[in-house]
């Protein structure tokens, strides 16, 4: 098994078990037949096993060089993922209503917290974990891999967006938006966004534990080390 026919059909399955569920009456009528914790177990096992099956795709694709390697180019995302995990720690579970995974309970829009830094900072942290991983991976089955993932990120939160000020209605969203920004740190740069005076020990503590574990399963889930040469 392999080839372009794979790679093209494992991408087209990824992108299918992700758009879908994405839609709310789709996902209210599944979460109604298999209940909320089996919806979620199901959709979890899916996108695992689609994921799995991408990766090892791309590596089974003809090998189409795009740029030449270099040394450096290892760096990029070695420089990248301390945020990437910054961004997935403090995002993970944390009150905002305006992205998906985010809970409405406890948000204060005057002080957003880490949607002040980037309203939606779980698909930012795998925009900027796939980008960045193109940049080793000058092939054009990586490529494609890694600059969907981005590309996809990047779409989702613009139809989030969408979604939730159809849904909130354009008032209430500007307001609960007001001090937040879509790109990374605009609302900081702007003056609309403080962060707080002290960032929560444990979410530091999470991000530098997932950095860590993320150096050490690389070679043995992915087969290359992630250190540059």
């Amino acid at each position: 098994m392999g080839g372009w026919g794979e790679f093209a059909g494992a991408f087209g399955l990824f992108l299918v078990s992700h758009a879908l569920p994405a839609r709310p009456r789709l996902r209210r009528r599944l979460a109604g037949m298999l209940g909320e914790r089996g919806y979620l177990a199901l959709y979890s096992l899916l996108s695992v096993a689609a994921l799995t099956w991408l990766v090892a795709a791309a590596g089974r694709a003809p090998y189409v060089p795009l740029w030449d390697a270099a040394p450096w180019q290892w760096w990029v995302p070695n420089l990248a993922m301390p945020l990437a995990c910054l961004l997935l720690a403090f995002g993970t579970a944390a009150p905002n209503p305006l992205s998906f995974g985010g809970r409405a309970a406890g948000f204060d829009p005057e002080r957003p917290g880490v949607a002040g830094l980037a309203r939606h900072p779980l698909l930012w942290a795998i925009a900027l974990w796939a980008a960045t991983h193109a940049v080793p991976n000058g092939d054009l089955a990586h490529f494609l891999l890694f600059g969907g993932f981005a590309g996809f990120a990047l779409l989702g939160m613009h139809a989030i967006d969408r979604r939730r000020r159809r849904q909130l209605g354009a008032e209430a969203w500007a307001r609960l938006a007001r001090r937040t920004s879509f790109w990374p740190g605009a609302a900081l740069a702007s003056g609309r966004w403080r962060p707080a005076a002290r960032p929560s020990t444990g979410r530091l503590a999470a991000a530098a534990l997932l950095w860590l574990a993320l150096l050490v399963v690389h070679r043995p889930l992915v087969g290359v080390t992630p250190l540059p040469p």
